[in-house]
């Protein structure tokens, strides 16, 4: 047996492996990295594999931490759990429950634009659906929503902040794809690569994140003329909607000009994500003091969870770091260009078939162990083939946006388990999500047919 053919084998049993382990209830980073060491070992053993190239990982590790784009993953998570404090969801899902609650399903389309505001001004998931449960989940129980349904609008609502700017899921993929993207043209003859930014990327993300928007208001739209029962009208007593549209005013004015701030400055080219972070997140501090609830408590709490989630992040980068490099060095990548290019469908096919590999994996793999492991391995082959980078990380994260809410391991599902009444079950939260994975695979299906959903945005401000 040849060593190509040997280390092929081996990296494809790795791959298996690290899946395994991590079903197995492993940390994920410990596992990355441990498993593809012992592989490595083996390798060396059988010699497909040398050692040595593993020094790479310290200038590898050392370009992660001196990456000015990557200095804004912890701005934009300080500014979501900042604004968390503030109160700003839980003014905005009362003003707009009483704006739209005379409407039937009214409670909900409430919850979907609210969810789209929180996500294009905080981009965090778990905050977002922890908020809307606390607040939202008793109010539509009230008044008499179906628990199915009040739960998936909640968890899919939540789950927006994973591609509407400023999503930290996207900063990676910018950056992973940036450098995949110069090394392609590179080999390809292109000695001046166009770059690809995360400018481009949140551009690229900013339309379908509306289009995912609306699929969901549609859906409500509809459950409201099916079903009436299951999402009723909640008449406002006219001594609250006196003062309603100024309430509406203040509870929007704010999240509209942070919005304005951070994301227009970004797709306007006036600043950078790492610059327009820094001014999220002194925004949302200062919203915080407006509001009076600033203070050295919330304050701490704000940067140890910021310090926590950060470090969660990127200790699993580096671990993926491990296994792509023995990974790559064993002939997997081989593996992977084979067997792709060989697809009947040229680039389409294989776009399908990576497409199904990361939406299996969601059912038991977190987003950034996904985009961590494959997008290394798979998007050289694919920009090979012609696939536009822009493109391919936007669909990437629409399609990983469904890792939140498919069974049994989707975190928006279990974040509403943990603030959820008894009444609702796990059964119920996970049934109410299966509509919305639905509307995700039409988003997605939408995005292969019209890929200038996309592109149309980056090129208009590209010129």
């Amino acid at each position: 047996m040849s060593s190509v053919l040997i280390g092929e084998i081996l990296s494809g049993l790795m791959f298996v492996g690290v899946i395994g382990f991590l079903l197995l209830g492993f940390p994920v980073a410990f596992t990355l990295a441990g498993v593809s060491l012992i592989f490595g070992l083996v390798g060396f053993w059988l010699g497909v594999f040398d050692p040595s190239n593993l020094g790479a990982l310290a200038s590898r590790y050392i370009g992660f931490m001196t990456n000015e784009v990557l200095v804004a993953v912890p701005l934009f998570i300080f500014m979501g759990v900042m604004l968390e404090r503030s109160k700003i969801a839980e003014q905005l899902l009362m003003t707009m429950g009483k704006l739209f609650g005379n409407l039937r399903g009214g409670l909900g389309i409430s919850v979907i634009l609210v969810g789209a505001l929180l996500a294009a001004s905080t981009g965090v998931v778990g905050a977002t659906v922890v908020t809307m449960g606390l607040i939202s989940l008793p109010a539509m129980l009230r008044a008499r929503y179906d628990p199915k349904l009040a739960s998936g609008v909640i968890c899919a609502s939540g789950t927006l902040g994973q591609i509407i700017p400023p999503s930290t899921v996207l900063i990676f993929m910018g950056d992973m794809l940036s450098s995949i993207n110069a090394q392609v043209q590179m080999q390809q003859g292109n000695f001046a690569p166009t770059p690809v930014t995360v400018g481009d990327l949140f551009a690229g993300a900013f339309m379908p994140g509306l289009m995912l928007v609306g699929l969901y208001l549609c859906w409500m739209i509809f459950k409201a003329i099916t079903d009436p029962e299951s999402c009723p009208a909640t008449p406002i007593p006219p001594e609250e909607r006196k003062d309603l549209m100024r309430e509406v005013a203040v509870a929007l004015v704010p999240p509209l000009m942070l919005i304005f701030a951070v994301l227009g400055s970004i797709l306007l080219g006036i600043a950078t994500p790492t610059e327009a972070g820094s001014v999220g997140a002194v925004g949302a501090t200062l919203l915080a003091a407006l509001r009076w609830r600033l203070s050295f408590k919330v304050i701490r709490q704000a940067a140890i969870a910021t310090a926590t989630i950060t470090s969660m992040i990127f200790i699993i980068l580096f671990g993926a770091s491990v296994f792509s490099i023995v990974f790559r060095l064993m002939g997997g990548d081989d593996l992977v260009h084979e067997f792709l290019t060989g697809l009947p469908g040229g680039a389409v096919g294989a776009m399908i078939v990576v497409m199904l590999l990361m939406f299996v994996l969601g059912f038991i793999l977190d987003t950034f162990e996904i985009i961590f492991i494959v997008i290394p391995i798979t998007a050289p082959i694919l920009l090979m083939l012609g696939v536009d980078p822009i493109w391919l990380g936007v669909i990437i994260g629409v399609n990983l946006q469904t890792s939140f809410l498919t069974p049994p391991f989707g975190f928006s599902l279990f974040y509403l388990r943990g603030v959820a009444p008894n009444r609702v079950s796990t059964g119920m939260i996970y049934k109410g999500a299966l509509p919305f994975v639905v509307l995700q695979i039409v988003a997605i299906t939408l995005l292969f047919v019209f890929p200038d959903i996309v592109t149309w945005l980056p090129s208009i401000l590209n010129r």
